[in-house]
């Protein structure tokens, strides 16, 4: 796994250290001797990770961890503070910083590298998220970066599994100050609960009496609705090659015993933003595919999606040597409408208009605006008789009831033109079977509108 590490600290000897143990496990080693120079390497977007020393000159290493998670440029960077420092307020103060973790010099090989190959998933994780998301910020959805930023990692849901009564009921004490908690002694239970209660981050501890945490927090993994949650590990300091293994198996961070209350909670409130974070990329990116194919106006399906899917359509029909029907709608004096009552007006029908498409057409038919006031609709295995009586079914639901305007304060009576065609030949054009349909729309406009006319292949 391959990453890029930003080294920091003003004492050549511990970079060098630090370089080599890095540097042997083929990760890619960037270094900076001050603050200044680790926030613009930072902001050129030239490493995955940064570990920071606290003890330097020109800026401390907390001073640097809080500009890092203020900047919407670098607050999705993991940042691991490596110090002498080792005093609970002192931890505390990193992790209130932001840092994704506090390593007391001497640091262990095994532990560092662990750590690092953690979050250096992590990051990936992220960066395939953000990239995804580009596209939203194009389209002007709200970067939330800046919405991370602001979040206090407080509120969240979190889910405790603990079978140690007197350990369940003091951490649930101390959590329950900022946020929900659920405690689940009964570790076979866990899961079922995990996987109902979308919850912002799992707590397990790994003492579990005839049960290994270790594979509650795999099974946690593997399973769709948890796969995405984090999972803070506790665990006694004796412990910490099972720590070590959760690290690599997808345990997000860990505590050892006896628990700080201040650390438990820094820690999960930096398990809980991130979760929001990465829930809001993961929206963001669902959002954009929905409008990249979606017309804004009325939810339906739009023209760039209609002419790529209804190629994949027609094969299938010709493959299969079915029928498949295809209308094109039009709203007949349409200009009119927006003339006399306003495009507030108009844009009111064509709402109402795509209600009414829904609830005459099945689930499998592909319903789209194709531009202006036009549509399109597309029936899979059906024949021109049966999507004729749909046609008609439709025209009569558009005029046989006026349309709101002016939120409901007029009605105004609306029609439609229909042309109807199929795709009866086996490996005919789209271009051709639209053009049919069309043709079969403007007959129907000029024999007087309001009608349906069919064109047979």
């Amino acid at each position: 796994m391959s990453a890029r590490i930003l080294v920091v600290d003003d004492v050549p000897a511990n970079v060098k250290l630090l370089e080599a143990r890095l540097s042997a496990e083929y990760f890619d080693v960037m270094t900076a001797s001050n603050g200044t120079e680790a926030l613009a390497l930072a902001r050129r977007a030239e490493c995955d990770i940064i570990l920071l020393d606290v003890m330097m000159p020109d800026m401390d290493g907390f001073e640097v961890c809080r500009r890092l998670k203020t900047d919407p440029a670098t607050h999705h960077i993991p940042v691991v503070m490596v110090t002498a420092l080792d005093s609970p307020s002192d931890r505390n103060r990193g992790l209130e910083a932001g840092a994704d973790d506090f390593l007391t010099k001497p640091v262990s090989d095994v532990v560092l590298i662990a750590r690092v190959r953690s979050l250096t998933r992590l990051k990936m994780m992220t960066d395939e998220l953000r990239m995804r998301a580009i596209t939203s910020l194009e389209i002007g959805m709200q970067a939330p970066e800046r919405t991370a930023i602001a979040d206090a990692g407080k509120g969240g849901r979190i889910l405790l599994v603990d079978d140690r009564q007197s350990s369940y009921e003091r951490l649930a004490t101390i959590l329950a100050a900022e946020h929900t908690i659920d405690v689940e002694p009964n570790p076979t239970e866990a899961l079922f609960h995990a996987a109902e209660g979308n919850y912002d981050l799992l707590i397990v501890s790994l003492d579990l009496n005839n049960f290994d945490g270790l594979r509650l927090c795999s099974q946690a993994r593997s399973l769709e609705r948890t796969r995405h949650v984090p999972i803070l590990a506790i665990a006694e300091a004796e412990n910490s090659t099972r720590l070590l293994r959760g690290l690599e198996i997808g345990v997000n961070d860990y505590l050892l015993r006896p628990i700080d209350k201040t650390e438990l909670l820094a820690r999960a409130r930096t398990q809980i933003r991130r979760r929001r974070y990465t829930d809001h990329l993961r929206d963001n990116v669902q959002n954009s595919i929905e409008m990249a194919i979606t017309d804004a106006l009325t939810g339906l399906h739009n023209r760039r999606y209609m002419e790529s899917h209804l190629a994949t359509l027609a094969e299938q029909a010709s493959t299969r040597g079915k029928p498949l029907a295809l209308m094109i709608l039009d709203i007949d004096y349409f200009k009119s409408i927006n003339d006399n009552y306003g495009h507030d007006a108009g844009d009111d029908v064509l709402r109402e208009f795509a209600v009414r498409v829904r609830k005459s057409i099945r689930g499998i038919d592909l319903a789209c605006r194709y531009g202006g006031e036009e549509f399109v609709i597309v029936m899979p295995e059906t024949d021109l008789h049966v999507a004729g009586m749909v046609a008609e079914r439709l025209r009569r639901s558009i005029a046989g009831e006026p349309f709101a305007v002016h939120k409901g304060t007029k009605r105004i009576e609306v029609t439609i033109s229909i042309g109807l065609t199929t795709l009866e030949q086996k490996g005919e054009a789209v271009a051709d079977v639209l053009k049919r349909a069309d043709t079969a729309l403007y007959r129907a406009k000029h024999d007087g509108r309001n009608r349906v006319v069919s064109q047979a292949a």
